[in-house]
């Protein structure tokens, strides 16, 4: 039976993410900062620097949430550091430092980081799908889901990286990506993804300027890079034939569509509903709030901001990761109609 017990404990899983907000985890590089002159130390320096008792348990899981944020580093097995990235924070030498430190210590943290990169620039889903998505998705124990909430939401507001619209809580993309580079969750994503060589995207938007010349300069080059071919009906598919005609067998052919819905051309609706009649996979895509029809709210939305100098940098981005999402996980994709409506 003690065997058996035993086999059984070693099966739990341990959470890989920090088990504590970021602002909690601060507190030990502060202490090794103020009281140590940021030189290395022990575990066990470190906690009488804060006052406390060191202990294998509460303490040095503490330990464990600064190196998961990067905040705290091991230059031997025994020895602890101040990181770089703390200093930013809590010694910061401009006034954009302690900003982009706090966003950096994010983007190191395990699944807190894929979660953020899964979701950033858009709205978070209703509790409830959040929820299936962190345990699905992110491989979050059910049990340990309120824990994990409340440490990703406290710290994401202490990096200023998610703000209310509307009474949703939106992701904020800050990923500034020099060119030519992916994201992991985008390598993970194409690594995942199955695409034969004539699968193509679909795109749906409006052609008058300027949301017209986003297709050559986002979508198309979005789609190369997810690995399809870009197809959009004004210029690849309109000719000699009915354009509705074309229309339809694009839409049909295509493994997965993206639709500009900005500025709610009626052109753009009536080819959107056209695809979710064929439950097709659709990207959306919105630089404004109010041009996403209340019924599509609930599928995943990618907003955008045009004061942002680097918007079609992210945008290009988060549109390639979000359609092989969008293939691999086609429910968050498509419109799902309620049954006997």
């Amino acid at each position: 039976m003690k065997g058996k017990k035993h086999h059984l404990k070693s099966k739990t899983s341990v959470p890989k993410y920090p088990r504590h907000s970021l602002e909690k985890a601060l507190r030990i590089p502060k202490a090794i900062l103020d009281q140590n002159a940021g030189k290395d130390c022990s575990d066990q320096e470190s906690a009488s620097f804060l006052g406390v008792k060191y202990n294998k348990g509460p303490y040095n899981l503490e330990l464990s949430s600064a190196i998961k944020f990067g905040i705290l580093e091991r230059p031997s097995p025994s020895r602890l550091a101040v990181s770089q990235i703390a200093k930013k924070i809590l010694r910061p030498q401009s006034d954009h430092e302690e900003l982009a430190g706090l966003r950096e210590a994010v983007l190191k943290a395990p699944v807190i980081s894929a979660v953020y990169s899964h979701y950033r620039g858009e709205n978070l889903p209703d509790s409830q799908f959040f929820e299936n998505a962190l345990v699905d998705k992110f491989g979050i124990p059910r049990e340990k889901l309120a824990e994990f909430k409340s440490i990703f939401f406290d710290t994401l507001e202490k990096a200023k990286l998610i703000q209310e619209h509307n009474g949703k809580r939106r992701i904020i993309d800050v990923s500034d990506l020099p060119a030519g580079t992916s994201t992991q969750s985008f390598k993970q994503l194409e690594k995942a993804v199955t695409l034969d060589a004539n699968d193509s995207c679909f795109v749906m938007m409006p052609f008058a300027m300027p949301l017209g010349h986003y297709y050559e300069k986002v979508y198309k080059p979005a789609i190369e890079k997810a690995g399809l071919k870009a197809v959009r009906a004004d210029t690849e598919i309109f000719g000699a034939g009915k354009i509705m005609d074309q229309v339809w067998s694009g839409i049909n052919a295509a493994k997965v569509l993206v639709a500009e819905l900005t500025s709610r051309n009626p052109n753009v609706f009536y080819e959107l509903g056209l695809a979710h009649a064929l439950k097709k996979p659709v990207v959306l895509v919105s630089s404004n709030e109010e041009d996403v029809p209340f019924d599509l709210k609930h599928i995943r939305v990618i907003y955008y901001d045009v004061t942002d100098p680097f918007w079609g940098t992210k945008l290009l981005d988060k549109v390639a990761e979000n359609i092989l999402s969008a293939i691999q996980n086609p429910e968050e994709a498509i419109c799902q109609r309620e049954e006997g409506k």
